[in-house]
């Protein structure tokens, strides 16, 4: 799409203001997807930025994982799919800490 076909969107209605109704079902057909494809260099890491720890000894990794486990038990959907969008430098780090995570896949269903 060029640039010059994309213009700003006037309005968005409140989600207040919508009638919104849950459809797990609807999760069968998504996939989520997280950019994990960084190092922290200028931070002065040599791994991936989600392999920090930040709380009680869980990863940002950690907690993404957990947070997909919880939605597949609390809707019922243990076919809702997770991918990294990893780059060479973050891969094999990455996939090595989600290895204890196998409900969420393994090896090449993550990327």
């Amino acid at each position: 799409i060029p640039e010059s076909a994309i213009g700003p969107v006037d309005s968005l209605p409140a989600l207040e203001g919508l009638d919104v109704k849950p459809d797990p079902s609807l999760l069968k057909d998504t996939v989520i997807l997280k950019l994990n494809g960084g190092l922290g260099t200028g931070m002065g890491l040599d791994k991936a930025k989600s392999l920090l720890s930040v709380a009680d000894g869980n990863t940002f990794l950690d907690l993404i994982a957990k947070q997909v486990d919880s939605m597949k038990k609390e809707y019922k959907t243990p076919d809702l799919r997770f991918m990294l969008m990893n780059s060479f430098s973050t891969s094999k780090d990455t996939l090595e800490a989600l290895a204890k995570y196998t409900q969420l896949g393994t090896g090449s269903d993550l990327e």
